[in-house]
């Protein structure tokens, strides 16, 4: 009865309903951030508990961060260690599996679209199991020049590789999901229509323009997808860390890119926590049910991923492949070039926010969805989105932002002790980073490039630029982006450069 009731509402004040939850979530981290400021005059007392409340809480976060990427770094070992390749080619119905791989690109160099190609072109599984669809766009200067030299240097090195040329169409937003939307409708005419390949054992790839794959890969999610129950309701998602240029970008970006590569690798092992991102593995018959990625959006792998999953009432999830995928932090000519870089991929990032009201909609009004799973989803995807800016400022300035405006306050037990207990919790959260260090140590082992090991020793001493990184590489690109939505400008998006 609520469902249909808010269904109503929706339908009938469209626009106003989605302002209002657009601008809701981000407001949430503005009161947060600021709280510290007018709270330290108005409830002193309730803003030192809640300030002690968050610090346990990023302690909690911090542990349970360190036991994540701790498991999965050791299933990805063991799965490292795994032939696939040998595991899936006994199954049946293996012969009828193909994989389809969408890489959207926009003035992309081609020695970098060459990196990604080749690491599919060397899948254990065989290159003739894979179909490479390379999507462009129809406005970059000679992108036909650049696919015919692409299309000559791997002819028939694939069971068939092609060029989308993606127009711009009015009503569509410039980027990847609709790129790639344009070059999935593409491969269904092809391989479908044309081929008369069995969409029943298709698997299609987001794969992004820097992606560097495991070699077990394919051959790995074969397998996965031959052993699953329901395949096609499913999405797979690996590792996806930032270490192809690990040791090239600037300490700041490293620091922040760090935390990034074992926060991806410890959703593997939580669960319904894991939501596709960046580069990822569905099942092309879902793809096709659900209409495709969206054209309106810019962050495309949430959106696809809630899209199927209360289209298919609540039956999607994710499947984890234990496997380490590569990619680039963000590089450009100079220091302060890749810095810029990197703060403009966070806004990127962090616009995802703008997609929650969508989300939150579909919560109220799509039914016959299990309570409890789309609840947990919903929810720790709004807690990620609103806590992005806000984390920052809690645990690194609120304490003394108390101390300092309210000087009568400081001097009560509780103000006075506020900043010492503060700081001793957080200082506690350097256990999990010296376990953190460790993880991602071994995790990039086998690294193509290889440094000493005295600057390999260095590197802890780096994460003295946390608070810095923190706040100009995640904080304020964060808030900027909360702030944008709140006032009701769109957000264009832009190419990560990578050199």
């Amino acid at each position: 009865m609520i469902s249909n009731f808010l269904d109503k509402i929706f339908k009938r004040y469209p626009r106003k309903t989605s302002r209002i939850l657009e601008i809701i979530l981000p407001s949430i981290s503005v009161f947060m951030i600021t709280v510290s400021f007018w709270g330290s005059i108005l409830f002193p007392v309730h803003l030192a508990y809640f300030i002690i409340f968050f610090d346990v809480y990023w302690l909690y976060k911090s542990i349970n961060l360190a036991i994540y990427s701790f498991i999965s770094s050791k299933r990805i070992k063991e799965a490292e260690s795994i032939d696939w390749s040998q595991n899936c080619k006994n199954l049946p119905n293996f012969s009828k599996v193909y994989h389809i791989v969408v890489i959207p690109n926009y003035q992309e160099k081609i020695e970098k679209l060459k990196e990604t190609i080749d690491t599919i072109k060397q899948q254990t599984i065989g290159p003739k199991k894979i179909f490479v669809f390379v999507a462009m766009e129809e406005r970059e200067e000679n992108v036909k020049e650049k696919a015919k030299e692409l299309a000559k240097y791997y002819k028939e090195k694939f069971a068939g590789i092609f060029f989308t040329f993606h127009p711009d169409i009015p009503g569509e937003l410039k980027g990847k999901s609709s790129n790639q939307a344009y070059a999935g409708k593409k491969a269904y005419e092809i391989l479908i229509k044309q081929k008369k390949l069995d969409i029943d054992y298709l698997t299609i790839s987001s794969v992004d323009a820097d992606t560097i794959f495991d070699k077990q890969y394919y051959a790995y999610l074969t397998y996965k997808f031959l052993k699953s129950e329901k395949p096609h309701t499913r999405f797979w998602q690996s590792a996806n860390v930032s270490y192809n240029n690990f040791w090239d970008v600037p300490a700041f970006t490293r620091v922040i890119s760090f935390f990034g590569s074992l926060w991806r690798a410890s959703l593997l092992t939580q669960g319904l926590r894991l939501i596709p991102n960046s580069t990822y593995s569905l099942s092309f018959k879902l793809l096709t049910e659900i209409d495709y990625w969206d054209t309106d959006v810019i962050p495309e792998d949430y959106r696809i991923f809630f899209k199927a999953f209360f289209r298919k009432k609540g039956q999607v999830d994710v499947e984890p492949i234990y496997l380490k995928t590569s990619m680039d932090a963000p590089l450009s000519q100079t220091y302060y070039k890749s810095l810029l870089n990197k703060y403009h991929q966070e806004r990127r990032w962090s616009w995802g926010i703008s997609d929650d009201a969508v989300y939150l909609k579909w919560w109220l009004t799509v039914r016959d969805v299990p309570f409890f799973k789309k609840t947990y989803l919903i929810t720790n995807v709004l807690m990620d989105h609103i806590l992005w800016p806000v984390n920052w400022y809690i645990i690194t300035i609120s304490a003394n932002i108390v101390a300092l405006l309210n000087p009568v306050f400081s001097m009560t037990t509780l103000g006075y002790n506020l900043s010492r207990l503060s700081g001793f919790i957080l200082t506690m959260c350097l256990l999990a980073l010296f376990i953190l260090i460790f993880i991602d140590f071994n995790l990039r082992s086998k690294q193509k490039k290889k440094v000493s090991k005295f600057r390999q020793f260095l590197f802890p001493l780096e994460f003295v630029f946390m608070p810095v990184a923190g706040f100009f590489l995640s904080s304020l690109p964060a808030l900027i982006s909360h702030l944008q939505l709140i006032i009701g400008k769109r957000m264009e998006y832009k190419v990560t450069e990578k050199v």
